[in-house]
């Protein structure tokens, strides 16, 4: 049954959120978590979409497509779509490991075999699995890249096949946070002979439906809301204080010569994301636009059919299909890299391609895999619960890798499927 959800308050300009959209029977929590984003979590515009064994039981959106629209600002609705950050990396990874499910692309194999350039400066040995659990060693330039050149194509790929490692390739873990874009997109390219966002365009977003792009055209510039920076309100005195990030974890960020201020920053000065030059590159670590529907019916595909949304026959899908072999949603949501991660500094979990539940990026379960954005944006898949979940924001706020808003949405699902 639709549920239209009750309009709440927004945070500082003293008019309503007309929050918008359906949920089915059961999944009340999850709509009221969503309000409680407005009332008291700093949220803007957002979306979430659940789908539960192929069938969507949540869709809800509110607030202003623009982050600084105000009460007068145009309204979010039910198509709008958003830049999601580095949700963008779990939607790449299908695409090495559909190659990988179709015998062409070897896992195992050395990334040099595919992209002969990028042995170089003791990379020889680095395997294609690396580059997608972050264990290759790369995740910082000597020469960061400035926006024009990050986006052009050709300085990206030259630039990491030349670095040398941080750390011996396969020994430890540390968060590729803008070079893989680099990374996964020349190594899809030399595989395939296509960009990965053709690639994606052509074999999963134009069959499944999504409206979800690596590389916007510009016929659809129209829909997408614009992102910036928001503070999160305080929390309220029954909550406590907010917790701080750990003493080392702020230093990290504040040091320019360490390597988490060194990943961030492997193109600099920042890029700006709403610029339409940037929306139209193909940057598989943080360059993707979709809407929060696009994201959970993407990871719902990705682990079983859909049953209530036939498949167009077309691409790698025919009707009722899906796009992961039970053996490949292994391979995602098997643990390949745990512990201190040499660039977050707190522990992380990932699998290949995708961050898996742990205290750093809490999912749904232990099973769940899938990707968060760094400010709020999360998708992923949980096969045990036959779950695919997308949320999108335009408010991004400190976090990396677990928002507060992102994660009261969660906890409400969590709730509701007990």
């Amino acid at each position: 049954m639709g549920v239209h959800a009750s309009p709440s308050a927004w945070w500082e300009y003293g008019s309503v959120v007309d929050v918008q959209g359906t949920v089915a029977d059961g999944f009340e929590p999850v709509r009221d978590a969503f309000v409680d984003n407005f009332d008291r979590r700093g949220e803007r515009g957002a979306a979430v979409v659940v789908y539960r064994e192929g069938h969507k039981v949540v869709d809800l959106w509110g607030g202003t497509k623009d982050v600084q629209g105000g009460a007068d600002g145009e309204p979010w609705t039910q198509d709008t779509a958003q830049v999601v950050r580095s949700v963008t990396k779990g939607i790449a990874a299908a695409v090495p490991l559909l190659l990988h499910q179709r015998g062409q692309l070897d896992l195992d194999g050395r990334v040099g075999t595919y992209w002969p350039e990028f042995k170089a400066n003791g990379k020889e040995r680095v395997l294609v699995r690396h580059l997608l659990s972050h264990r290759a060693g790369v995740p910082v330039l000597d020469n960061p890249l400035a926006p024009v050149q990050a986006i052009d194509g050709f300085h990206g790929p030259r630039a990491v096949a030349a670095q040398r490692p941080v750390w011996e390739p396969g020994t430890a873990h540390g968060y590729h946070a803008q070079t893989y874009s680099w990374l996964i997109g020349e190594l899809v390219r030399r595989v395939t002979g296509r960009t990965i966002g053709r690639w994606i365009a052509e074999e999963i977003a134009r069959p499944l439906g999504l409206d979800l792009w690596l590389g916007l055209p510009d016929e659809q510039r129209g829909r997408v809301g614009r992102i910036g920076p928001v503070e999160a309100p305080p929390a309220p005195a029954a909550q406590g204080p907010r917790l701080r990030p750990k003493r080392s974890v702020a230093e990290a960020y504040q040091n320019p010569d360490s390597l988490t201020r060194r990943a961030f920053e492997a193109i600099s000065p920042a890029p700006d994301e709403n610029d339409p030059a940037y929306l139209e590159a193909e940057l598989p670590a943080s360059g993707g636009v979709a809407t929060a529907d696009a994201l959970a019916r993407f990871y719902a595909a990705l682990i079983g059919p859909l049953p209530s949304d036939p498949l167009p026959p077309a691409g790698p899908l025919r009707s009722g299909g899906r796009l992961f072999a039970p053996a490949t949603v292994t391979l995602a949501r098997t643990e390949e890299s745990a512990g201190p991660d040499e660039v977050l500094v707190v522990g992380t979990r990932f699998g290949l391609g995708y961050m898996l539940h742990g205290p750093a990026s809490p999912l749904l379960t232990p099973g769940s895999f899938g990707h968060p954005g760094r400010g709020g944006s999360l998708a992923f898949a949980d096969p045990d619960a036959g779950i695919g979940f997308g949320y999108v924001t335009n408010g991004m706020q400190r976090g990396v890798t677990a928002d507060p808003r992102a994660q009261a949405l969660v906890r409400a699902l969590r709730a509701a499927l007990q």
